[in-house]
């Protein structure tokens, strides 16, 4: 196979932005470094950044430094995701190159540009988002995808192993992902350690009580080092996630995780989550306080870890780095 010039269109990378559908990308595209081929990403939001950079070799242009329009008509797959598909799609198509496209949510924004294009690979996080997006192309007329692949976002556990600490602890803070979860019940339980760590995106809501120590939003190189050291339990009372990255995380660590159960959550905590209605202030407090036996946590920390173990991703980047290299391939056949 020769090798490939990966382009990707997006509007942040990691590690500077720190969320959960950019550290899935930045992992599929250093899979495919490893197997030797060229992966670049141009961003389209502005970050005052001067100077490209490399992150695990794979190639970071900022906004403002170039143009991104002539490195899709030399690309060999164009990639990209959320709000900046539409537009990176009608160019891949205006050059004849073709589009990868990552679905991180299951809202008609995230298909309608599929639809309406052409898609030679989806590629979506999680099972039942699969089913989700079976159903949205056969209910809508329009293309469908020439091939989806589900790729569960990749955690290597040696990135996030740590010895856990004693907070309790929500990542990223607005009303959506539970902030006001956190709120009641670290007031309910005022001689606890609570941990908020300001998110990437969304309105910051963060507790203002003496129990709750906040951090800002940060590189998520340190977040191994500088949350998950200092957490014993993980609240994840999200109103929806299609998977749920900060869980699978915590959980390399032995992290007990309880999370309001949404469909990705239950999909990737699976037999190691812990679930609560995030209606339900009483059952998030009774959920922690369980969790104060000595054998309780002990077992709950065995399944986090034998959870980790079990959503090992060198199987899905494998099948993502075949299915990439066969885009390619298809692309340059005879016909």
């Amino acid at each position: 196979m020769i090798d490939l010039r990966v382009v990707a269109r997006v509007h942040a990378y990691p590690p500077q932005h720190n969320a959960g559908a950019e550290w899935m990308l930045h992992e599929m595209l250093r899979s495919l470094v490893a197997r030797g081929h060229s992966c670049e990403v141009w961003l389209s939001q502005w970050t005052g950044e001067t100077e490209a950079r490399d992150v695990d070799g794979v190639h970071v242009v900022p906004a403002g430094l170039g143009e991104w329009q002539p490195a899709v008509a030399a690309a060999s797959v164009v990639v990209s995701h959320l709000e900046c598909v539409p537009e990176t799609a009608s160019l891949a198509r205006g050059y004849g190159v073709p589009m990868v496209v990552l679905c991180h949510n299951t809202f008609d924004l995230t298909w309608k540009p599929i639809m309406e294009g052409t898609t030679a690979l989806a590629v979506v996080n999680s099972q039942w988002m699969r089913e989700a997006a079976g159903r949205a192309f056969d209910q809508q007329q329009g293309h469908v995808p020439q091939r989806m692949l589900v790729v569960r976002p990749p955690v290597h556990p040696g990135d996030y192993q740590t010895r856990p600490g004693d907070c309790i602890t929500l990542i990223n803070c607005t009303l959506s992902k539970g902030a006001g979860v956190l709120a009641a019940v670290a007031e309910r339980m005022p001689d606890r350690k609570f941990l908020a760590v300001r998110g990437g995106y969304g309105e910051q809501q963060p507790p203002d009580l003496p129990n709750v120590l906040v951090l800002d939003h940060m590189d998520g190189h340190r977040m191994r080092d500088e949350v998950y050291a200092r957490t014993r339990i993980l609240l994840m009372p999200s109103d929806y996630e299609s998977w749920g990255r900060a869980g699978v995380e915590a959980m390399a660590s032995g992290i007990p995780v309880i999370a309001h159960p949404t469909d990705g959550l239950v999909e990737s905590l699976g037999p190691a989550g812990t679930f609560a209605d995030r209606g339900d202030v009483d059952a998030w407090q009774h959920a922690i306080e369980a969790l104060d036996e000595t054998a309780a946590y002990r077992a709950a920390s065995r399944k986090a870890r034998a959870r980790s173990r079990a959503l090992d991703p060198t199987d899905d980047l494998a099948a993502w780095c075949d299915a990439v290299e066969e885009v390619a391939r298809a692309r340059t056949a005879p016909r």
